[in-house]
């Protein structure tokens, strides 16, 4: 099939089931006052806002599935399409046409997990599990960091024991999960035994509504609360849920937090479009004197140069993902690159707007910036502290020595 046929293909599909999107795409850019439902520029997730948009989205990834348009290119054996990133790019740019409910909730899904378990799972995990992750019937999160284990993951005290029926039981605290209040499974590493480091970890896929499974959300100062602790209490696991060998597991993670990297680099990633240099030039435009503004220009071109780097960084490693190449340590660049990227706009913002960005006015895209402000030291967290990541490039990428 050619790339115009899945084009063709995907948008007979979308005209019938969704409308079309504005001709000038204006609800992807920073306007002012066009109704009702345009209230905010961006909005810190509810957990009862984001359960009840769920039959929404579960519905749309079933609806592509059954079209055969939920896995382009993943391999046919586990229900996908075996065709080429550019056909994917070419799905995508047919969806930018049309009003649908997108992806944002399932990167973790779609973009960390299925991937991993495409890598090492067993074969009758893969058939079970990849089918509906894709299909929308699944959602999935990812518990790795501990309160006493978040950039130094080895080190993390969740154990899991194996019991004479074969069956592990888990137990432990797991800590800034995004989306466990939403999902059906977690892919959780925890400790097998007692050593050597990075050989005594096992990678496992656990129910997250088993018994003893316990979700809290943590509340944001951004207002939000798309994180959880979880608590973990003699849950029972079957060892066919154990993802790879057991002691095992480290390599599994490093999968897991290289897809990561990778997904949180993406200059769309969340499907906010945060980054949007279109809007961005909206809000200068919309602000009083700060488009004649000498030094406001200045920092929006500095901004926008540093924005089109890391997304000519991204296309690369497009190109390289559609050449099949798995996400490498240099992965970690894009997303050092993303939160930076977050900071120099939550910066850019404040200045633009000054008090306005502090104080509820009323005035549309204002105050509703206050969650991109508040919330950009958390970028610098999350898949691996920046800190962390810039020694992977050192020692990984370009073959520095450790420290002593």
């Amino acid at each position: 099939m050619t790339v115009e046929e899945l084009a063709a293909e995907a948008e007979r599909y979308l005209a019938a089931h969704y409308p079309k999107a504005a001709g000038d795409e204006r609800s992807k850019r920073f306007v002012w006052g066009e109704g009702d439902d345009e209230v905010r520029v961006f909005q810190e997730p509810d957990p009862e806002t984001e359960a009840d948009a769920m039959p929404a989205i579960r519905a749309w990834r079933r609806g592509l599935w059954e079209a055969g348009l939920g896995w382009i290119t993943g391999p046919p054996e586990y229900g996908g399409r075996g065709l080429s990133g550019a056909h994917q790019w070419a799905f995508e740019r047919v969806v930018r046409r049309y009003q649908v409910p997108g992806d944002s909730s399932l990167t973790i899904s779609l973009g960390m997990i299925a991937p991993t378990i495409l890598r090492h799972g067993s074969e009758e995990q893969k058939r079970h599990y990849l089918p509906k992750l894709y299909s929308g019937e699944l959602i999935s999160c990812q518990l790795f960091s501990e309160p006493g284990a978040g950039s130094d993951l080895a080190s993390l005290s969740t154990r899991a024991v194996r019991g004479e029926d074969g069956d592990w039981r888990v137990s432990g605290q797991k800590v800034w999960t995004s989306g466990a209040h939403l999902s059906d499974i977690g892919e959780i590493i925890c400790r097998t035994a007692d050593g050597p480091r990075h050989r005594n970890l096992t990678a496992f896929l656990v129910d997250m509504r088993a018994p003893g499974v316990t979700v809290r959300p943590l509340r944001q100062m951004t207002g939000g609360a798309a994180f959880n602790e979880v608590f973990l209490d003699d849950v029972v696991v079957p060892d066919s849920a154990r993802l790879g060998a057991e002691g095992e597991g480290w390599p599994v993670a490093l999968t897991t937090l290289s897809n990561e990297r990778n997904a949180m680099g993406h200059s769309s990633f969340g499907g906010a479009g945060i980054l949007s240099t279109e809007r961005l030039a909206e809000l200068v435009r919309h602000t009083p004197g700060a488009a004649e503004d000498p030094v406001v220009r200045r920092a929006f071109g500095e901004l926008q140069v540093q924005l089109r780097v890391a997304r000519y960084a991204q296309q690369v490693a497009g190109a390289r993902a559609r050449a099949g190449d798995s996400p490498g340590p240099e992965a970690a660049l894009h997303k050092i690159a993303l939160s930076d990227n977050i900071a120099r706009l939550g910066r850019f913002v404040a200045e633009v707007l000054g008090p306005k960005a502090a104080a509820d006015t009323g005035e549309w895209g204002t105050y509703a910036w206050t969650s991109v402000i508040l919330g950009a030291p958390g970028y610098r967290l999350g898949g691996g502290t920046d800190e962390v990541l810039k020694n992977v490039i050192a020692q990984r990428v370009l073959g520095l020595p450790r420290p002593n």
